[in-house]
């Protein structure tokens, strides 16, 4: 499917990073990637570097406009989501 929503600008934290190979890009969203859940699925398929940062969906946590929020959850007017794995420490 064409991406035809609205263009956002996705960052990427720590092996995300890593495995995806980019710190930040931005990118048109298609019109039924409503939710968190939706991008990461979408962003899965967009090649084996996407696949392997997110082949374990709910460890990736989300957050829009550096707020966070759960899979389920829609995006929004969303102007930047970062993905991130889960921290540690305190």
């Amino acid at each position: 499917m064409e991406a035809q929503g609205p263009t956002v600008r996705v960052v990427y934290f720590a092996w995300v990073r890593e495995r995806i190979g980019l710190s930040d890009e931005y990118l048109k969203l298609p019109d039924n990637v409503r939710t968190a859940g939706d991008m990461i699925a979408w962003l899965s398929g967009r090649g084996d570097n996407y696949a392997y940062a997110l082949e374990s969906p709910s460890t990736i946590r989300v957050a829009v406009d550096q707020l966070h929020i759960e899979h389920g959850e829609p995006l929004g007017t969303a102007r930047e989501i970062a993905l991130f794995p889960p921290m540690t420490g305190g």
